[in-house]
């Protein structure tokens, strides 16, 4: 499943001279000369103008985008494909059938298509997760084809210019080049996780990772804990899954990473040397928090939650920078010692508290918790980034998933990290160490952050550490720079949607 890096093979440098015709007719009939040729150069032009506006009014160039069905991945690039529309490329997004059926809302401006998982009742079916994506990369490649096939021969002109799929999806690639489809990884990580498991994939890593200090090109020196947790799993199925997004990338197009260069200017200048292709076109969060580009672009557009709104009225009852947010995102699932312990310190802390514990997760609270508290609410789910950018929110309390992570950064919060698995641990070492927005709760046996813990960082966070409140406002600002005209996402995305508009 996981191959061998290979080297880029070409570089093509076109060099184009001109030569100045140079003539020596005098008098008048070099002047009739120099009228007749202005006017042929004239109607060429004219002729090529016209051929030009024909072909961009009669067609757009026409995306599919291909997402692995997980909330963390379907968000960011749901919003990638919305500034692809904003630029006049045609968008389909491309999921899987049972992801489809769980979605509580679509955005109507974006067609949607499916493919099979082998799963089309839900993911439940599956024994384990090596169970899934073995059907999945059985199942997947073949249903993408026939999309490919049945796209290509719709009376609409459904054919398909450009394929980004998700860099998790690796076999999208091989399917694109099988129809001589320009293609595009579209990664959802963090840089400084892609370079971790490219190193894994070049043998620079072994798992499980023993060492206590761990140095890699351009990025700080990581200790254990600072490493994505797959690493120490004695089952390498997700590992394994993680590295193969680089088994095939040297061969891709485009390479586009949710960051933008100004938040990992160092790992971003080594990766080019490795993929010349790469761009940065992020952070991709909804225009409104950011450039306010794309009009009501006011969230993802699509979730399997139903947002709790009535928690932003209650926000604007609270004094400002006094809530603390707690959130662990859509996946993680703590246990009910663990939540036990936070549970207990935002009652005790003198904060206002907003805690988004799921559904699926309700049953773990302490008895008769939100009861008993009078300065706190419980939700199922809401808008994170309308919570995150409510002047009444002073912190955050987050697992540093990549999109909560990316979005703190953009809207300015300094936050709590409370890493659970994944990436998330490597993010955390940035959010503290590297960005300096934030403070990672220590953690005791059993790996459980005790309520002392956390109210000791909460309480630094808002009563005390201006420098980290003033370093999340820095990031902010660069963020809003990035993605702004003339900002290095935007150019990057600019480059990318000219691409396909003038193939």
């Amino acid at each position: 499943m996981i191959l061998e890096r290979e080297e880029r093979l070409e570089e093509i440098s076109t060099m184009m001279q001109s030569t100045k015709l140079r003539e020596k007719a005098t008098g008048r009939e070099a002047i009739i000369k120099k009228k007749e040729l202005k006017q042929q150069n004239e109607t060429v032009t004219t002729t090529q103008q016209k051929k030009m506006e024909k072909k961009s009014i009669s067609r757009r160039a026409h995306c599919l985008v291909l997402i692995y069905p997980v909330q963390g991945h379907i968000n960011p690039m749901l919003q990638f494909s919305k500034l692809l529309e904003h630029q006049g490329v045609r968008v389909t997004l491309v999921t899987t059938l049972s992801y489809y059926k769980n979605l509580q809302s679509v955005p109507p401006s974006i067609a949607i298509e499916t493919i099979s998982d082998g799963f089309d009742n839900g993911i439940t079916e599956a024994e384990e997760f090596k169970a899934y994506l073995e059907r999945f990369w059985q199942v997947g490649p073949e249903t993408f084809a026939k999309l490919l096939e049945k796209l290509g021969e719709s009376k609409d002109d459904g054919h398909v210019d450009c394929v980004v799929y998700d860099s998790c999806l690796p076999w999208a690639l091989d399917v694109a080049k099988r129809f001589e489809i320009v293609a595009a990884s579209y990664l959802t990580q963090s840089m400084s996780v892609n370079s971790i498991y490219y190193h894994f994939l070049l043998g620079k890593l072994k798992a499980p990772l023993t060492q206590h200090e761990i140095f890699l090109p351009c990025l700080p020196k990581f200790h254990l804990q600072d490493m994505p947790s797959f690493f120490f799993d004695e089952d390498h199925t997700v590992l394994d899954f993680g590295v193969a997004q680089f088994s095939n990338i040297h061969r891709t197009d485009w390479i586009l990473c949710n960051t933008f260069y100004e938040l990992d200017q160092e790992i971003v200048d080594w990766a080019v040397k490795i993929w010349p292709n790469l761009k940065t076109i992020g952070p991709n969060v909804p225009s409104f928090f950011l450039d306010k580009r794309c009009e009501n672009d006011e969230d993802y557009g699509v979730t399997m939650y139903k947002s709790e709104e009535y928690c932003m009225e209650w926000l604007d009852d609270k004094p400002k920078g006094s809530v603390v947010y707690v959130s662990f995102g859509s996946m993680v699932k703590l246990g009910e010692e663990q939540m036990e312990e936070i549970a207990f310190c935002l009652r005790e802390c003198s904060s206002y508290f907003l805690w988004v514990v799921r559904a699926s997760e309700e049953t773990k609270l302490p008895k008769d918790f939100e009861e008993k508290t009078e300065k706190g609410l419980v939700i199922t789910w809401c808008s994170q980034l309308k919570v995150l950018v409510h002047e009444a929110v002073g912190c955050f309390v987050t697992h540093c998933g990549w999109n909560s992570t990316l979005e703190t950064l953009c809207l300015g919060v300094p936050t709590v990290a409370i890493p659970c698995w994944s990436d998330q641990n490597t993010n955390a070492k940035y959010i503290v160490d590297v960005w300096k927005i934030g403070i990672r709760a220590s953690t005791y046996e059993k790996k459980l952050v005790h309520a002392e813990s956390l109210e000791h960082c909460i309480k630094e966070i808002m009563e005390r550490n201006k420098e980290m409140k003033n370093n999340a406002i820095r990031w902010k600002t660069l963020a809003l720079r990035a993605v702004s005209e003339g900002g290095s996402s935007y150019e990057n995305i600019i480059q990318f949607t000219n691409s396909l508009l003038h193939s």
